[in-house]
């Protein structure tokens, strides 16, 4: 089907592709990082898991399934993991999960113009997760890299799409570790 500039059905495609993109950036996943400029991320090898203090975790499942996906990225990165203190880096993250209105509209159109025909939105409540991992050096006492991933926790009964979501975050998060430095 040809749309045409001048025809009637214009104007919805028009709406209608908006909308599409619209939705697939509200789900898009945002990913951040920054590090200590003049680190030499070279040196570190090993990494242990801690706790950071007053961080939000979630439950040991979901615990589980982040670690194991940093711990895949991590070791594809060389480094590995160990329970000495004598590690390179400490390694925390902290999420958390808030709730935020989408809005799923749609209208059929009459005519030309924009304010014709019928339209109807409807919002839902989503969970948005964000997670954000921290490395320190424990010899420096310094926090070397940290970055966040948002749209990456989204609590749902379908375990394997919770993990397929979570690695896809995870390697778009650690994409760029280490840090390419001028």
């Amino acid at each position: 089907m040809q749309v045409k500039r001048g025809s009637t059905i214009f104007p919805l495609a028009l709406a209608l592709a908006l909308l599409l993109l619209t939705a697939k950036t509200l789900t898009a996943q945002d990913v951040k990082y920054n590090f200590m400029p003049g680190t030499d991320f070279a040196k570190y090898h090993t990494y242990k898991w801690v706790n950071i203090g007053n961080g939000a975790h979630p439950n040991q499942i979901v615990d589980a399934q982040i670690k194991q996906s940093v711990d895949s990225q991590l070791a594809s990165k060389g480094l590995s993991k160990t329970d000495s203190d004598k590690a390179d880096l400490y390694v925390g993250y902290q999420v958390a999960v808030d709730q935020e209105k989408q809005w799923d509209a749609y209208g059929m159109g009459g005519g030309v113009r924009w304010g014709g025909g019928m339209a109807t939105a409807q919002s839902t409540t989503i969970n948005v997760g964000t997670l954000v991992l921290d490395m320190y050096d424990p010899a420096i006492k310094q926090l070397v890299w940290t970055g966040s991933a948002t749209k990456t926790i989204e609590p749902s009964s379908n375990q394997d799409k919770n993990q397929k979501n979570l690695d896809k975050a995870m390697e778009k998060l650690l994409k760029n570790y280490p840090p390419k430095q001028k």
